[in-house]
C-alpha cells in the first residue's frame, strides 16, 4: 500500500505548533518568529511535505512562481544566469518558469501579458522592450531587470559592466599596437550594445585608436562570417565581437579566408561562455559573472515580494574583467 503523503497537520504536530501557525510559517514567514519558522520548515522538509501550488495560492494570495524571461535560450550567456536565478528562487520556495522570446519584442510583450496574473514576479534578462514599455510593465507586475536600467525605471536592477569590459579589451589591443579596431555589435534593440558603443567611442579618443562600428548582428555564431568579412574590408587589425558566439563565427570565417589569428587579425569576444577556451586559437574575452548576476536578480525580486517587509534593493552593478588567451596579439607591422 502506498505511503500516505504528509499533511499540514503532520507538519504542525512534528514542530509542536498549531495548524494555523504552521500554515503562516510556510506561506507568510514574516508573521511568526524566526525560530518557529525554522522549526516548521525543518519539519516540513523531514516529512517531505509540499503544499500544492493551488492551495498555497488560495491561502496566501500568491502563486509561488517566478518567471525568468530571456531573449534566446540557446545563448550560453543565459545558462549561468538561469543557474543563479534558479538556485536563489529554490531557497525561497519559489517555482521557476523559463520563457524564451527568441529576440522578439512582440513575443516579450505577449509573454508578459500572459504571465502577469499567473506569477508573483518576473525577471527580465536583457529585455528588448523600449523604455516606455518597461516603465509601464514595472507598474503592472513586480519586475527585476537584468542588464537593463535607466533613470525612469524605478524597479530593482542588476547590470553587468560589459561596457567597462570592452574598454579593457580596447586598451589591451592598443597596448599591442593596434590603431584600427572593428566593433562587431549586437542587436539594434540591445541596451548593452548601445552603451558599449558609447564607451568605446570615448575610450578610442583617449587611446588614439580608430574604432569602426559594424552591425547590428544577431548574437549568434551564424552571424560571424558577415562580421568577419566586414572587418577585413575595413583594414582593421582587431575585432571586438558583441559576444563569444559571434566571435566563434568570426574565427571560423577568418580561418576559411586564410587570415591568421592573431598574426594578421586579433579577435576578442565577450561573456567567457563554455567553449571560449576550447576553440583554436583559444578566445580572449571579457568574463562576465553570469551566475552571480542571476542570483542577485532573484534576491532582489524575492526581497520585493516579502509580504510583511517588502524591500526595493539598490541597483547592483557587477564588474567584468578581460581574460587574455591566444586570439589576441601584437598588431601586424
Amino acid at each position: 500500500m502506498a505511503e500516505r503523503a504528509a499533511t499540514l497537520r503532520d507538519v504542525a504536530e512534528r514542530s509542536g505548533v498549531a495548524v494555523s501557525t504552521a500554515s503562516r510559517a510556510l506561506t507568510k514567514p514574516g508573521r511568526v518568529s524566526e525560530a518557529t519558522a525554522r522549526r516548521v520548515l525543518d519539519a516540513a522538509r523531514e516529512l517531505g511535505y509540499s503544499a500544492s501550488a493551488a492551495g498555497r495560492a488560495l491561502s496566501s494570495g500568491r502563486t509561488w512562481t517566478v518567471a525568468l524571461v530571456v531573449p534566446d535560450i540557446t545563448n550560453p550567456f543565459f545558462f549561468g544566469v538561469i543557474r543563479g536565478t534558479q538556485s536563489r528562487l529554490r531557497e525561497g520556495g519559489f517555482a521557476h518558469v523559463l520563457v524564451d522570446t527568441e529576440e522578439s519584442v512582440e513575443a516579450e510583450e505577449r509573454a508578459l501579458r500572459s504571465l502577469r496574473r499567473s506569477v508573483d514576479g518576473v525577471i527580465l534578462a536583457a529585455s528588448r522592450l523600449d523604455d516606455d514599455s518597461l516603465v509601464r510593465w514595472s507598474a503592472d507586475v513586480p519586475l527585476v531587470t537584468l542588464n537593463r536600467t535607466f533613470p525612469a525605471l524605478t524597479g530593482p536592477s542588476v547590470v553587468i559592466d560589459t561596457p567597462g569590459g570592452v574598454v579593457q579589451a580596447l586598451e589591451h589591443l592598443a597596448s599591442l599596437g593596434h590603431r584600427r579596431v572593428a566593433y562587431a555589435g549586437g542587436p539594434r534593440t540591445s541596451w548593452s550594445d548601445g552603451h558599449r558603443r558609447t564607451a568605446l567611442a570615448e575610450a578610442a579618443t583617449r587611446l588614439g585608436v580608430e574604432v569602426i562600428g559594424l552591425g547590428p548582428y544577431a548574437p549568434q555564431r551564424e552571424a560571424g562570417p558577415a562580421a568577419a568579412d566586414a572587418a577585413v574590408q575595413t583594414g582593421a587589425t582587431g575585432v571586438l565581437a558583441f559576444n563569444d558566439l559571434l566571435a566563434f563565427g568570426v574565427l571560423e570565417r577568418l580561418e576559411h579566408r586564410g587570415v591568421r589569428v592573431p598574426d594578421e587579425m586579433s579577435v576578442i569576444g565577450c561573456d567567457d561562455v563554455f567553449g571560449a577556451d576550447l576553440v583554436r586559437p583559444s578566445l580572449t574575452t571579457v568574463r562576465a559573472p553570469l551566475e552571480k548576476a542571476g542570483h542577485h536578480a532573484a534576491e532582489l525580486l524575492v526581497a520585493s515580494l516579502d509580504p510583511v517587509h517588502p524591500r526595493v534593493g539598490a541597483p547592483v552593478e557587477l564588474p567584468t574583467h578581460l581574460v587574455v588567451r591566444e586570439s589576441s596579439g601584437p598588431a601586424r607591422a
